[in-house]
């Protein structure tokens, strides 16, 4: 992705399709490629249109957001609504945020960062430690989530983005983080890691992931008090 965001909008209405893409352009480093107010025609041209993200409302007649963002899971999704009990439907979905209409430009920017930070998680660093296969390079960009071990606190688990586990042999959390990109992962409590791609909300001292639970329903994680300023400073809150 360049340093620019190229967005798509889609809303049925043309008043805050026409506030929405103003509040784009007053954000720097965003640019609104195309603008839609009806979603067979989005659906249509999408597919030949460059951009990094989809701002889209949810409640639009015919076909709602939440059936448009199922026919293009390959882009990234900024839902834009009035209705909160859409919220967990979205996290089925490639949603990066949820944000609620009569929005102010500094939460859709926050937005918008999320998908920049998304995206520029592509370069691939590895770091080498011992694990239960002897002495392991490991892809950074591969780790999703690292937790303490179960077993033997002194080793740490690292899930990797193909669902697999890889035991880190004797590390502390400290050193494991001079291991890894500092823009990349951050300590949310003092049993756990995460590389903040896999944030796809966060409330309180409540963290909403891209993983999901044997459930199938997402995983959620614990902030801690004594890590949150760490957290929201990187989160730029």
């Amino acid at each position: 992705m360049t340093n620019t965001i190229r967005c798509v909008i889609l809303d049925d209405e043309m008043l805050a399709l026409t506030y929405l893409k103003l509040l784009c352009e007053q954000i720097e480093g965003v640019e609104v490629v195309k603008a839609f107010n009806r979603p067979e025609l989005f659906l249509k041209e999408i597919h030949s249109i460059d951009c990094d993200v989809c701002i889209m409302d949810i409640e639009m007649p015919l076909m709602n957001g939440l059936e448009v963002a199922s026919k293009i899971p390959q882009i990234p999704i900024v839902f834009t609504t009035a209705y909160k009990e859409y919220a967990a439907d979205a996290f089925d979905l490639n949603v990066v945020d949820y944000v609620r209409k009569k929005k102010k430009k500094d939460r859709l920017e926050q937005a918008l960062r999320k998908v920049k930070i998304r995206e520029t998680v592509s370069e691939t660093l590895f770091f080498e430690w011992n694990t239960g296969l002897g002495k392991t390079k490991i892809s950074t960009e591969s780790v999703l989530y690292i937790k303490t071990s179960e077993i033997d606190s002194r080793d740490k688990v690292a899930i990797l983005d193909d669902y697999s586990e890889l035991t880190l042999k004797n590390i502390n959390f400290r050193s494991l983080l001079e291991l890894l990109p500092k823009e990349h992962f951050v300590q949310i409590n003092k049993k756990e890691v995460i590389s903040i791609k896999i944030i796809k909300a966060f409330s309180g001292t409540v963290i909403v992931t891209t993983l999901s639970e044997s459930t199938g329903l997402p995983l959620k994680l614990q902030l801690s008090h004594a890590y949150k300023d760490a957290f929201e400073k990187m989160m730029k809150i």
